[in-house]
């Protein structure tokens, strides 16, 4: 699988509660969701992602509250993945659970720009940034988690699993 998109970035210690604002919780819908994905530290966040991004950053990403509906802001927001130097690990779930790839990728913050053109093979961790001709590997995704990627997250994956008897 491999995905690409411009950066979007930022820094550490993005929580959930800017990732998606709790007064948005009451919507279901992905897309509705993803209008008010980041709005409360980027403006042209939505507008920046609508077009299919990376989000790039720093240290814990994505901690705080349990809320699924973070990472479902994401990618109703057009982020095709998430590069962090280290993630929450509720969120690091949630996110593979939905269906929106996630990987650590340590230094990751100091290498990339906003607006560089990234390219991520996910099977092989492998990180390109073409804007600066630069190469990074990340931290592996195991297996179990790649097939629920594959499949489109972790209800279609156990909808596979079920109907093949596995």
């Amino acid at each position: 699988m491999i995905l690409s998109g411009k950066a979007i970035k930022f820094g550490d210690n993005i929580d959930t509660d800017v990732i998606l604002p709790g007064k948005y919780l009451v919507l279901t819908d992905p897309q509705e969701l993803g209008k008010h994905a980041m709005e409360g530290i980027s403006r042209d966040f939505v507008t920046k992602s609508s077009k299919g991004s990376i989000l790039v950053a720093g240290e814990n990403f994505g901690q705080g509250s349990s809320r699924e509906q973070a990472p479902v802001a994401l990618k109703g927001a057009g982020v095709k993945c998430v590069l962090a130097e280290s993630f929450a690990r509720i969120f690091y779930r949630n996110a593979f659970n939905i269906g929106l790839p996630v990987l650590e990728c340590p230094g990751i913050k100091s290498k990339v720009e906003e607006g560089d053109e990234i390219s991520i093979d996910l099977e092989q961790g492998k990180i390109n940034d073409a804007t600066k001709g630069l190469s990074m590997t990340a931290n592996p995704i195991p297996d179990f988690l790649l097939a629920i990627l594959r499949d489109g997250g972790i209800i279609e994956n156990l909808r596979r699993k079920s109907a093949h008897g596995t």
